[in-house]
């Protein structure tokens, strides 16, 4: 069993060293989402690093392509492919692209970049499966500014319509997006009851809480309708100085800040 605490610190030096190295943005929505990517890849997921495309295996869809460096460092520590090759990241030519890329990148299920795809494609996904008698789970992650996209919202419905118990909408809900906070760009809330009134099952937890993610993921398993499970995370997280600062959406740490970002995450392994 790997250890979660040290397995999601990996991701977050990842982040770090890759969005410094290359000059990307989006360090902020990557770190929030580390400790679901952890749980997700150590504990819920069916997959097998050595065959990516196992039939049965459970399907991951990084709906918010922009933080797309989280999950190439999560299938580089789940043995995916060599660490080594994350030093590529967002160079000029490479494969590994600021949003996230499937082509010749073992464990990406889809490319996604413009905001409102990915959860429509795994319902497609999810149907699939239902109707061929494949019994594996599809999990998408959104950001919560993503939900102003209303294509999710049809999605929401098409779901349920076909009561797709193997779909899960996992939101990762750090209330900022782009240039401020989702209060103020467009009111989300009553995100919970919006759901229900969907047709979907709701859970709510710490999106940094392995323990509390765990028991959400295990519980979606037994529903009978499509769930959503609603994270409650904070941007930035692990990066005192970047944690809930709309700043980090569009900046990469470099000389001074790096090292401090380095040094705060290295004493928490």
């Amino acid at each position: 069993m790997k250890d979660l605490k040290l397995f999601a610190n990996k991701i977050r030096n990842h982040v770090v060293d890759m969005t410094s190295r290359g000059g990307s943005s989006h360090v902020g929505s990557a770190l929030s989402i580390a400790d679901i990517l952890t749980v997700l890849y150590c504990e819920i997921m069916h997959y097998d690093c050595n065959n990516p495309l196992l039939k049965n295996r459970d399907r991951f869809i990084l709906s918010k392509g922009h933080a797309g460096v989280a999950a190439y460092a999560t299938l580089s520590e789940a043995g995916f492919f060599d660490k080594n090759l994350l030093k590529n990241h967002y160079k000029n030519g490479s494969k590994f692209s600021g949003h996230i890329s499937h082509k010749d990148i073992p464990g990406v299920e889809l490319s996604t970049g413009s905001l409102g795809h990915g959860l429509g494609v795994g319902i497609g996904m999810a149907l699939s499966a239902k109707r061929r008698g494949e019994n594996h789970n599809v999990y998408v992650l959104l950001s919560d500014g993503e939900l102003d996209e209303g294509s999710n919202w049809e999605s929401f419905l098409f779901a349920s319509h076909h009561k797709l118990s193997n779909i899960v909408a996992i939101i990762d809900y750090n209330k900022l997006q782009s240039i401020s906070s989702t209060s103020n760009t467009l009111e989300l809330e009553p995100l919970v009851s919006k759901f229900k009134s969907f047709g979907w099952d709701v859970v709510e937890t710490d999106g940094h809480n392995h323990e509390s993610l765990i028991k959400s993921f295990e519980s979606a398993k037994s529903n009978l309708s499509p769930t959503v499970i609603l994270c409650h995370t904070v941007k930035g997280k692990g990066v005192s100085f970047m944690e809930n600062s709309v700043l980090w959406h569009y900046r990469s740490p470099k000389d001074e800040e790096y090292i401090k970002a380095k040094n705060e995450l290295n004493k928490e392994k």
